[in-house]
């Protein structure tokens, strides 16, 4: 079943909600924006979430504020990195929430990878193909995203949020749940020999184990191209730093083929806007 469940009514941004965690867990938020429901103009109409691709400062600042407020968040609660394709990580807490909430610049730098403990953090990161991958451990309380492209992947970021999540938060990875996000499919997404160098460097440390067939990770095509899986790779990824596979939720949606529902920057020529994943603990109001 499809973890990521559209909420879309007339008027209000266009919510892909992971159902199985909202609906589980008290308190906890965790989705992925579409495409629809926001204000901006061509080519980044209308929910662009992101202020990098040169849309309008006040649009993008309207969106944010639109998600924020359908999800029991306010705009100050919304923290981000300025993402770079690595496999840095972030820590987040009372002294950076808000970062990147309001403008570019203020985003904390150099980071694809966000986690934290604090309730009232609303962790964001940006998406037109990427995979966003959501990390929930429900007993110490701790949340996180991690954005990662193939750059991203073959640089093993999904492992190294559980290795950061333990290391700081105490978590065990048996006790983590995992999520990954829409982005675009093997159905899609071609690439080159320069590529798939990267991509085998990294098959290489999961040859020789029967836990995993490397095999779904790509598709050999003529003329030295392949299509890449990336959302199978970071479950590998999850799985050998020790998350449970029964623990990963995993889309069916692709990004690129649902070109009406969300950003491509394959199926768009590489102008467009930018979804916004996000994960929060609301803060508990006492009686």
């Amino acid at each position: 079943m499809e973890p990521f469940v559209l909420k879309d009514a007339a008027g209000t941004p266009a919510l892909f909600m992971l159902e199985p965690w909202v609906s589980r867990y008290d308190g906890l938020s965790a989705g992925f924006t579409g495409r629809n429901g926001g204000v901006g103009q061509t080519p980044y109409h209308t929910l662009n979430c992101a202020f990098h691709v040169g849309d309008r400062p006040d649009d993008v600042i309207a969106n944010r504020e639109r998600v924020a407020a359908a999800l029991g968040f306010t705009l100050e609660a919304w923290t981000c990195g300025e993402q770079v394709h690595r496999a840095d990580i972030a820590i987040i807490d009372q002294d950076n929430r808000g970062a990147g909430s309001m403008n570019r610049e203020s985003g904390i730098q150099d980071t694809d990878g966000l986690l934290t403990n604090e309730p009232g953090v609303m962790l964001a990161s940006f998406y037109a193909d990427c995979v966003p991958l959501f990390f929930f451990d429900p007993k110490q309380q701790v949340v996180g995203l991690a954005h990662a492209g193939w750059k991203g992947t073959v640089a093993g970021i999904a492992g190294k949020m559980v290795e950061k999540m333990r290391d700081t938060f105490g978590s065990q990875s048996e006790d983590i749940v995992a999520a990954i996000g829409p982005s675009i499919g093997s159905c899609c997404y071609e690439v080159d020999e320069k590529v798939m160098s990267h991509v085998r460097d990294l098959e290489n440390h999961f040859l020789g184990n029967e836990k995993y067939s490397t095999s779904d990770w790509y598709i050999t095509k003529d003329g030295g191209k392949y299509m890449l899986n990336l959302k199978e790779m970071n479950r590998h990824i999850m799985i050998k730093a020790g998350i449970l596979p029964t623990h990963i939720e995993c889309t069916t949606w692709c990004t690129s083929c649902r070109n009406d529902l969300f950003f491509s920057y394959r199926k768009d020529g590489g102008t467009t806007g930018r979804m916004a994943s996000w994960i929060g603990l609301r803060e508990v109001s006492l009686p």
